[in-house]
C-alpha cells in the first residue's frame, strides 16, 4: 500500500507523465451558483520616502563638506594607527556631529570584503558591521541621547557595558549626543572610565554647547571644532542634490535656501525638500518640469524678495517714505511678515558695511551676485556714519515691533522713521557746515530743513538716485567751502579724519613713511599692510577737500617713521621726563609698587596750561585735574589744625548739643 505522501506511480518508474485532462474552464459560475470572484491581484508595494537630509546622508569622510581639517586629521590617524579612545565633537545644529560619529564607528570597526581587514579611514560599506552600522541596529555601537537621559544612572550602564567585550565588532563604540546635557554627577561617575577605558572601547561625544561640558572631560577627549558650512558651498551642495532628484531648481531659489540655512547642511535639505514639495507640479499639468521660483521659495521662508530689500532699502535712504509704504503693503499683501522684513534690512546694512570696509569681498562667490553688484554700488555712495545709523535704528526696531502688539503697524512706523533720520547731517557735519558760513539766525540754524532744489546735493556728495525731498541742510546756504591747503602731512590725516574716512585715517596713521611734503605734492612709503590703492584714495580726498589736484607718488626710500611710531616715541620720552620729575620720585619712594598708568598733555585752551613751567605736561589723575599741578616742587597747601589745639571728644559735643 503506497504511503500517502509516496511518488505517483509514473515517477517512480521513470516514465512520462501521462497526459492529464484540463481542468474545465470556468463558466461563471461560483461554488453556490454566483459569479466567479476575480482573481486576488497582488498589491505593489512602495518604499517609503526618506526625506533628503536621510538620504543623502554621508557615509564615507570625503562626503563631508567644509569639514576638511577634521577629515585630514582622521585620516592620518588612521593611516598612523594613532586613533584617539575619545572624540568630542562640537558644531552648531546640522554640520554632522552624529554623521562624523557613526563614519569613526564605522571606520574602527571595517573588516573588509573577506573579512581580514582592519581599522582603515576608508570603510567598505560590504562587510557585516558597516551595513549593521549603517542600518543603526549593530549591538556593539550604543547610541545614547543625553538630552533625555541625563542621570547618573544612565551614564553606570554605559560604564558597566564597557567591562564586557563586543559581541561582533573589533571594539564598542559609544556615541553620546548632546552630552553637554549631563548632570554634573553623571560627568563625575563617567571620569575615571573616561580617562582609562578598556583597549575594546571608544567613546565619541557630540555636543553644541562646548562651554557647558566640564574641563575635565575636555582634558581627556580629542577635540574637532565642525565649523558651519559657507554659503558658497551649501549652495554648491543643494544644486548637486536637486539634479540628482531630477528637479529643476533656480539658482536665485538656491542662494535664498543657503542664506537661510545659517551654515547648517541638515536645516537646509529640509528646506529644500520643503521647496521641492511646495513647487512640484502633477503630471500633466500645464507646469509640469517648471523650476522651482526663488519667489516660490521666498514665500515658503516668509522672506522678502531679494531684490524688493534693495528696493525698499534705496526706498528707505533716499526718504521716499510713499515708495516704501508701497512696497511693503506689496509685501504684506502677498504674506510677508514686516518683522522679517525689518531683518533681512538689518542683514543687508551688515553686507553693505563689511563690502565698505573690504572692496574686495565683491569678488567673493560667499556672496550672491546681487549682493556683490548692486550692494557694492550702494555701498560705495554710503558713508559709514549713515551705514551705522540706520544699523542701530533697525536693532532698535526689531526688539519694538517684538513687543508691539501690532506687528505690521511697529515696523511700517520703523520704516518711515528710518526715511526721515537715516540722512541727517552727522554731528561734524554740521559744525563744519555752521563753522564755513555764519548764519544770521543761530536758533535756526540749528535746526535741520529739508532742501527745495537739487543743485545742493552734489555739495554733500550724496547718492544721485536720492532725491531733493529726502536730504536735510542747514537752513543758511550750505555752499561748499574749499578746505585751506594743508600744510603738513599732519594737517592731510587729520583731513581723512575730519571727512569719516576712518580706514584711510589708520593707514596713514600706522602704514605710512612720509619721505617728502610739498604740497601739492607727496612722496610716501607704504607698508605691505597698506592697500594698493591708498596713493589714489588720498589723492581723490585731497582734490575733493582743497579743490586742487594733487600727486601722491611712491618711494623706496626710507622716510620718517609712521606718525604711531612717532607718537610712541614722544610718549616715551614724556615717560622718562615724568620719571626724572623730583615729585614724581618722591611719590614712587614714598609708595612702593606705584606707577605711571598715562601722561596727558596739558590742554592748550585752558588758563593754566601755560602755568607750567617745566613743561613735561604731566597729569596723574585725568584731565579734570590742573595739568600744572606737579609744575612746582612744591606740594600743595593743606589746612591742618594749629599744632596747641585742643582734641575734642565727639560724645561731649553731642551732649553739648
Amino acid at each position: 500500500m503506497s504511503g500517502l505522501f509516496d511518488p505517483p506511480p509514473f515517477q517512480t518508474t521513470g516514465e512520462s507523465a501521462p497526459d492529464l485532462p484540463e481542468p474545465p474552464a470556468p463558466d461563471g459560475t461560483g461554488l453556490f451558483g454566483g459569479p466567479t470572484p476575480p482573481a486576488a491581484q497582488p498589491t505593489p508595494t512602495v518604499a517609503p520616502y526618506r526625506v533628503l537630509a536621510r538620504k543623502y546622508r554621508p557615509t564615507r569622510f570625503e562626503d563631508l563638506i567644509g569639514q576638511e581639517a577634521l577629515v585630514r586629521t582622521l585620516r592620518n590617524a588612521f593611516a598612523l594607527g594613532r586613533v584617539a579612545h575619545a572624540f568630542l565633537l562640537t558644531g552648531v545644529r546640522g554640520v554632522g556631529k552624529t554623521t562624523t560619529a557613526r563614519i569613526i564607528a564605522r571606520a574602527l570597526n571595517c573588516i573588509g570584503p573577506d573579512g581580514t581587514g582592519g581599522p582603515t579611514a576608508e570603510p567598505c560599506d560590504v562587510c557585516p558591521n558597516c551595513i549593521a552600522i549603517l542600518a543603526e541596529r549593530h549591538p556593539d555601537v550604543i547610541e545614547m541621547d543625553a538630552a533625555s537621559r541625563t542621570g547618573v544612572d544612565d551614564v553606570r550602564e554605559i560604564i558597566e557595558a564597557t567591562r564586557f567585550r563586543p559581541m561582533q565588532a573589533r571594539t564598542k563604540v559609544f556615541i553620546v549626543d548632546e552630552v553637554h546635557m549631563l548632570s554634573r554627577n553623571a560627568f563625575n561617575a563617567l571620569l575615571k572610565t573616561l580617562e582609562e577605558p578598556p583597549p575594546h572601547v571608544h567613546f565619541v561625544f557630540a555636543t553644541t554647547e562646548l562651554r557647558k561640558v566640564p574641563v575635565t572631560v575636555l582634558s581627556r577627549c580629542q577635540r574637532f571644532d565642525l565649523r558651519r558650512v559657507g554659503r558658497a558651498e551649501l549652495a554648491a551642495h543643494f544644486a548637486r542634490i536637486a539634479e540628482a532628484e531630477k528637479v529643476p531648481v533656480a539658482a536665485a531659489a538656491i542662494d535664498l535656501i543657503a542664506r537661510a540655512a545659517d551654515g547648517s547642511v541638515r536645516d537646509g535639505l529640509s528646506l529644500l525638500d520643503q521647496a521641492i514639495a511646495l513647487g512640484a507640479q502633477t503630471e500633466g499639468s500645464p507646469d509640469a518640469g517648471a523650476e522651482v521660483s526663488a519667489e516660490t521659495v521666498a514665500d515658503m521662508l516668509g522672506l522678502a524678495e531679494r531684490d524688493s530689500v534693495f528696493d525698499l532699502f534705496e526706498a528707505l535712504m533716499a526718504g521716499r517714505a510713499a515708495d516704501a509704504m508701497a512696497l511693503t503693503e506689496r509685501g504684506y499683501a502677498l504674506g510677508v511678515d514686516l518683522g522679517m522684513v525689518l531683518q533681512d534690512l538689518l542683514e543687508l546694512v551688515h553686507t553693505l558695511t563689511r563690502l565698505k570696509v573690504i572692496p574686495g569681498l565683491k569678488d567673493s562667490r560667499d556672496l550672491p551676485e546681487v549682493e556683490r553688484t548692486r550692494g557694492a554700488a550702494i555701498a560705495e555712495t554710503l558713508s559709514m556714519s549713515t551705514l551705522g545709523r540706520a544699523w542701530q535704528l533697525l536693532l532698535k526696531g526689531i526688539g519694538e515691533v517684538e513687543q508691539a502688539p501690532d506687528r505690521r503697524a511697529a515696523a511700517e512706523m520703523v520704516l518711515i522713521r528710518l526715511c526721515y533720520v537715516a540722512e541727517l547731517p552727522p554731528p561734524a557735519e554740521l559744525v563744519r557746515r555752521l563753522s564755513g558760513k555764519q548764519a544770521t539766525a543761530p536758533d535756526a540754524a540749528m535746526l535741520p530743513a529739508p532742501i527745495d532744489g537739487g543743485d545742493s546735493r552734489a555739495a554733500v556728495n550724496e547718492p544721485p538716485w536720492a532725491p531733493p525731498s529726502a536730504r536735510l541742510a542747514i537752513a543758511a546756504d550750505a555752499e561748499p567751502i574749499a578746505a585751506p591747503m594743508p600744510r603738513s602731512f599732519r594737517d592731510v590725516v587729520a583731513l581723512a579724519s575730519e571727512h569719516r574716512e576712518p580706514m584711510l585715517h589708520a593707514h596713514l596713521t600706522h602704514s605710512v613713511h612720509l619721505v617728502r611734503f610739498a604740497a601739492p605734492v607727496i612722496e610716501l612709503r607704504t607698508e605691505p599692510a597698506a592697500p594698493r590703492d591708498l596713493a589714489a584714495k588720498l589723492g581723490a580726498l585731497l582734490g575733493r577737500v582743497t579743490g586742487t589736484r594733487w600727486t601722491i607718488a611712491l618711494s623706496a626710500d626710507q622716510g620718517e617713521p609712521t606718525l604711531a611710531e612717532q607718537a610712541e616715541a614722544a610718549t616715551e620720552v614724556q615717560r622718562t621726563e615724568a620719571l626724572a620729575h623730583p615729585l614724581v620720585r618722591a611719590v614712587l619712594e614714598a609708595f612702593p609698587g606705584a606707577r605711571i598708568e598715562a601722561i596727558h598733555a596739558p590742554d592748550a585752551r585752558s588758563p593754566a596750561a601755560g602755568a607750567a613751567t617745566d613743561g613735561d605736561g604731566l597729569d596723574a589723575h585725568g584731565p579734570a585735574d590742573p595739568p600744572d599741578m606737579f609744575a612746582s616742587a612744591e606740594p600743595p597747601s593743606l589746612e591742618f589744625a594749629p599744632l596747641d589745639a585742643i582734641p575734642v571728644d565727639v560724645e561731649d559735643m553731642e551732649e553739648d548739643q
